[in-house]
């Protein structure tokens, strides 16, 4: 089953929750290490976005130049 591709807002809105929840110490020290795992691959799924998106708003605004 292929998994569903998060958007850049409910990845940040997933950070911010696991964020809040081991801030307020809400997170049991089993699945700690799972949580802050997930805000990992989240942070690298953002970064990897707004790298792509700079990419191509680079490229759309070389093409304007040329024309």
């Amino acid at each position: 089953m292929a998994k569903k591709e998060i958007s850049y807002k409910d990845a940040v809105k997933e950070i911010e929750e696991i964020l809040h929840q081991i801030e307020n110490e809400e997170l049991d020290v089993d699945i700690l290490s799972e949580k802050v795992k997930t805000v990992s691959n989240l942070i690298k799924l953002c970064k990897n976005r707004l790298h792509q998106t700079e990419t191509e708003v680079q490229k759309i605004l070389d093409e304007m130049e040329k024309e």
